[in-house]
């Protein structure tokens, strides 16, 4: 059990009653790391015992770093209670982990580990949730630990986990997460048009253009995961697993967005920013990211 330094100073209380929930209900050994090298350290050092993380969206994104670095995530299922602030737990919450904290322990004693794509950037850099260009206010700069401290690099993804297949989780539970994901990657949609009048960039999905230099765009979203609606809502199409994302561009006079779905998705143009989770990378003038099916584990609760 790794706690985050900055889920101990945030909400102490909410992380008492996960340490004693898992402590009464499992064998654990408490971590209580001081900054990123120690939470890394950790981790690395767990041996056979199942990770769990007590803190934020951040936290839960950094810990899943690690193990990609360690070429692990293929390996070990990740298990998380979700400790901080309602906007600081929106991708927890959209990946289908309980936020009250004494259901969110029990899911982890409980609850049953389930295969989740990301997306993996040519820098080595990772996606749980979605990106979005241009990014939002608020967000980290790329790479920080969520107490601050310094940068957590994550190498190419591993070979997906050889049990239980990418689809056989799919459930409409499960859907419904993965369509929050839409939601979640969409949500500043109004503020970023007002902030950001255009961005010129070339985009690519499977070699695809579906945007060029000429015109702008007002933001581009990418989802790993199964097609969603207009509003966000889901379709019923591909289920996770398939190895494809969703590509969402939306453009000035358009009265519908263009969506795509790809493997691999680049972007390209005049130095930009992109928010991918809560964390936000560049500037850089062209990157491409990749879905990886079933490239890691996240314990859910049963259904």
């Amino acid at each position: 059990m790794v706690i985050d330094p900055a889920a101990r100073t945030a909400d102490g209380e909410s992380v008492r009653i996960a340490k004693d929930v898992l402590c009464a209900g499992a064998g654990a050994k408490i971590c209580l790391p001081d900054g990123p090298e120690e939470f890394a350290r950790a981790l690395s050092r767990r041996g056979r015992r199942r990770p769990v993380v007590i803190g934020d969206d951040r936290a839960l994104r950094f810990a899943v770093g690690v193990l990609h670095k360690e070429r692990e995530l293929a390996q070990v299922a990740v298990s998380v209670v979700p400790v901080g602030t309602a906007d600081a737990v929106t991708l927890s919450r959209a990946l289908g982990v309980p936020t009250d904290t004494v259901a969110a322990a029990r899911t982890v004693l409980d609850g049953d580990a389930r295969p989740l794509d990301l997306l993996t950037d040519d820098s080595d850099g990772i996606v749980l949730g979605g990106l979005r260009i241009p990014y939002a206010d608020g967000a980290a700069p790329a790479g920080t630990h969520p107490a601050g401290g310094r940068p957590a690099t994550a190498p190419a993804a591993p070979a997906a986990h050889g049990e239980g297949g990418g689809a056989s989780w799919w459930r409409p539970a499960a859907r419904t997460a993965r369509a929050a994901l839409s939601a979640l990657a969409a949500q500043a949609t109004g503020r970023e048009r007002r902030a950001v009048p255009g961005q010129r960039l070339r985009i690519e999905a499977d070699g695809v253009l579906l945007a060029d230099l000429d015109q702008p765009v007002h933001q581009v979203r990418v989802v790993p995961g199964p097609r969603s609606g207009d509003d966000g809502t889901d379709a019923g199409a591909p289920a996770a697993g398939d190895g494809l994302a969703e590509v969402v561009v939306d453009r000035p006079g358009d009265d519908r967005p263009l969506r795509a779905r790809a493997r691999a998705v680049t972007v390209s143009g005049p130095d930009f920013r992109y928010r991918a989770d809560a964390v936000v990378g560049g500037p850089v003038r062209t990157r491409t990211w990749t879905v990886q099916p079933g490239a890691w584990w996240l314990t859910l609760p049963r259904e």
